[in-house]
C-alpha cells in the first residue's frame, strides 16, 4: 500500500474514530496488516498512534467537563495489568490475523447496536464494580495482545449498560484507551530485543504525524455539539468491511 495513501486513512481513521472517543487502533491495525506490513511491529504502530489520538481526546473531553475517572475506574484497576500482560505474549501471524478479524467484527456489531435502548436503569456503584473489574480485565488481555486500546468494547458494552451520558461514555473510552495503550505498549516492547524488528518502523514515521492531524481534529468536534450516531454508523461499517477482509485473508491461508 502507497506510504502517502496509507497515511490519509490513517488521518480519516483517526478523525472519525476520536470523535466518539476512540484512538482507531483496531483499524490501523487491519490497514498495516492489509498493507503488508510485518505483524511483529503492528502493534507498535497501531498502540502509538492511538497514544496520540487518545491523548488530544482526555484533554478535550475533561475541558469540556465530560471525563469523570469514577466512570471508568472500575475496568481500568483490572484491565491496566492484563494489557501488560496481552502485550508481552508472542502470538503466530495466523493467530494474530484471525484474532483481530474477530475482534473487528465483533466490534463493528456493537457499534450498531450501542446507540440502542440500553438494559434495565443505570447501575449502582456496587454493580459498576461487579461488572467493571472482570469485564477490565479480559478486554485489557485482549488489548495488549491484538494491539488496540479495548474502548471500542467498553463504550458499547457502557451504553449497553445505560452507564452513564454519551459524553461521558465517550470520555471513558478516551482514558481507558489511553492507559491500557500505554501498558499494552511497554508489553509489545519488551519482545523486540528477541524479534529485532525495530528498523522496520522507519518507513512509517508519517503515520503519528497524520494521526495527531486527524485525531485532534475529532476530539475537538466530538467534545463539541456534534452528534456522533452517523460518525458510529460510518465507522462501523468500516470496522465490518475490514473484519470481513481480515477473516477472508485467514481463511485463505487454512485452503
Amino acid at each position: 500500500m502507497n506510504s502517502w495513501l496509507l497515511a490519509g486513512l490513517f488521518a480519516v481513521t483517526a478523525l472519525l474514530y476520536a470523535m466518539v472517543g476512540f484512538g482507531g487502533g483496531s483499524t490501523y491495525n487491519a490497514l498495516l496488516v492489509l498493507g503488508g506490513v510485518d505483524y511483529r511491529v503492528i502493534p507498535v504502530i497501531a498502540l502509538s498512534c492511538n497514544i496520540i489520538v487518545v491523548t488530544g481526546g482526555v484533554i478535550h473531553f475533561a475541558r469540556a467537563g465530560h471525563l469523570r475517572l469514577s466512570a471508568f475506574a472500575p475496568f481500568v484497576i483490572t484491565s491496566v495489568p492484563m494489557a501488560l500482560v496481552g502485550g508481552s505474549l508472542v502470538v503466530p501471524e495466523r493467530l494474530f490475523v484471525s484474532l483481530l478479524g474477530v475482534v473487528l467484527l465483533v466490534s463493528g456489531v456493537l457499534m450498531l447496536i450501542s446507540k440502542q435502548a440500553g438494559i434495565g436503569t443505570a447501575p449502582d456503584q456496587r454493580t459498576r464494580w461487579l461488572v467493571g473489574l472482570p469485564a477490565g480485565a479480559v478486554l485489557g488481555l485482549l488489548a495488549g495482545i491484538v494491539g488496540i486500546g479495548g474502548g471500542i468494547f467498553l463504550a458499547p458494552l457502557m451504553h449497553l449498560l445505560n452507564w452513564d451520558r454519551a459524553k461521558t461514555i465517550a470520555a471513558s473510552a478516551s482514558g481507558f484507551i489511553l492507559v491500557n495503550s500505554v501498558a499494552g505498549l511497554i508489553g509489545q516492547l519488551s519482545k523486540w530485543p528477541s524479534l529485532d524488528a525495530a528498523q522496520q518502523l522507519w518507513p512509517y514515521l508519517a503515520l503519528p504525524v497524520a494521526v495527531l492531524l486527524g485525531g485532534q481534529l475529532g476530539s475537538y468536534l466530538g467534545a463539541g455539539a456534534v452528534r456522533d450516531r452517523l460518525i458510529r454508523a460510518m465507522t462501523a461499517a468500516l470496522v465490518l468491511y475490514v473484519a470481513v477482509r481480515l477473516l477472508w485473508r485467514a481463511l485463505a491461508w487454512s485452503s
